[in-house]
């Protein structure tokens, strides 16, 4: 299934700052034409945040005006979360989206909340852990298939790319995370076991964490900041790889002043891509297995500054795909 995928194909990490879903459908359909992704729009809506979706129809749960969760511990329960109502007010990127992507045939990215920063999430709002955990869990199996279901209706010849958005991951490595990381691993894997037999399954984390615990969980793409990748990974990274997986360079910075041109951004990663041969990657396939995104979602940008983002994505894009043309072909000659 993964062989869809193109190398070098640009994407983005869900979030826009548009406020008109149609707006935003077109926005990305004509910027990202080989992986559109489809937008979730938090300016318009609180409901439309990470974290507004992910608990979209899920009782006890809801999302106040400034996108915070609100829980009501004695309503939460993991057996009773019922499949969310796409139509409703959270999803209105997506149905835009879905329905200016009708019949396509090439591949199509969506994107949701993953069950450990969802669960993460729920337990600061004051659930328990295990409590938290459960419904996260049934939260994400739940919308996951309710978002690949409507994706087939719109275009059943697409292969869909199912991002799992885990920020919460960054918190893997310290002292008090409230599970056990065998624990974590399995939360995830268990959502992404959920659709990766109709989907190709990647898991995003928006700053450094245990790759290594990630990769073990499964997904077939990792969607990961240069800002934070280093040769230590090279190991998992490489491994990761060699069977197969590919790898979402988030090469274009979010959170930082972006330059004139792509040309430094272009260094930053040959740099990341020579450490990482020298302490073993396959050279070729570092190429030829990678998609490139900005470093995060993009609702905090205005739209001019989101354009740029994205045109310097394909810029990089583009990049990649002639280097890995070219390494091919000398290969092969």
């Amino acid at each position: 299934m993964i062989d869809v995928l193109c190398t070098g194909s640009a994407t983005a990490i869900g979030s826009l700052p548009h406020h008109d879903p149609v707006d935003a459908a077109g926005f990305v359909l004509e910027r990202l034409p080989a992986l559109p992704a489809a937008p979730s729009l938090p300016n318009r809506s609180p409901a439309e945040g990470m974290l507004g979706q992910a608990v979209s129809g899920v009782p006890g749960v809801h999302v106040d005006a400034d996108g915070r969760l609100v829980v009501d511990v004695e309503r939460l329960d993991p057996a009773g979360v019922p499949e969310p109502d796409l139509d409703g007010d959270s999803f209105a990127g997506l149905r835009a989206f879905l329905h200016a992507v009708h019949g396509r045939r090439d591949p199509v990215k969506v994107q949701l909340t993953g069950p450990v920063t969802l669960g993460l999430a729920l337990h600061r709002a004051g659930a328990p852990v295990e409590t938290a955990f459960a419904v996260a869990g049934a939260a994400t199996r739940s919308l996951s298939s309710a978002l690949l279901a409507r994706t087939a209706a719109a275009a059943p010849h697409a292969t869909p790319v199912v991002f799992f958005d885990e920020p919460g991951l960054v918190a893997l490595p310290r002292a008090g995370f409230p599970l056990p990381l065998d624990d974590a691993i399995d939360l995830l894997s268990g959502a992404l076991a959920a659709v990766e037999r109709v989907a190709i399954t990647g898991v995003h984390c928006c700053g450094a964490t245990d790759w290594g615990a990630v990769v073990r969980s499964g997904p077939a793409v990792l969607s990961l900041p240069v800002a934070t990748a280093s040769a230590r990974a090279a190991g998992t990274l490489a491994g990761h790889l060699d069977r197969g997986g590919w790898i979402a360079w988030g090469a274009v910075p979010t959170d930082g002043p972006l330059g004139t041109s792509a040309d430094l951004l272009w260094r930053r990663l040959g740099t990341l891509w020579c450490e990482l041969v020298e302490a073993g990657c396959d050279p070729v396939r570092l190429r030829a297995q990678a998609l490139v995104t900005p470093a995060c979602g993009l609702a905090g940008h205005g739209r001019s500054q989101a354009d740029r983002v994205l045109g310097l994505t394909r810029n990089l894009a583009a990049r990649i795909h002639d280097q890995a043309s070219a390494a091919r072909f000398s290969i092969g000659a």
